[in-house]
């Protein structure tokens, strides 16, 4: 596993789904206050980008806007159907005020 930088918190607007390319990789980063959520940018129903979706702060969840699933932005679960399998869900850290994002 390696960190990458993705910037401050305060590059990240609250409740908002931000698309990030880390290497080959295509991400959603989630800011909710002071915690930071990433998880590959595709919903596993039917390969679209969670980041055109809207995020739920109250429930910590992203809906799929093509057809209404919602992840879990704590670990990648699905939340409601259509979709039945979770998406990948990176592990995020705070290191002197920089967002860093885990990948393998």
């Amino acid at each position: 596993m390696r960190s990458v930088d993705l910037g401050t918190l305060e590059d990240f607007e609250n409740g908002e789904a931000r698309q990030v390319r880390v290497d080959e990789r295509v991400l959603v980063v989630v800011r909710i206050e002071s915690d930071v959520y990433v998880l590959d940018d595709r919903c596993s129903h039917e390969e679209f980008s969670l980041a055109l979706g809207e995020v739920n702060v109250a429930t910590c969840e992203i809906e799929c806007a093509r057809h209404g699933a919602m992840f879990s932005l704590k670990d990648g679960e699905p939340m409601s159907f259509p979709a039945t399998r979770p998406v990948a869900h990176y592990d995020v850290r705070m290191v002197d005020g920089r967002v860093e994002v885990m990948v393998p």
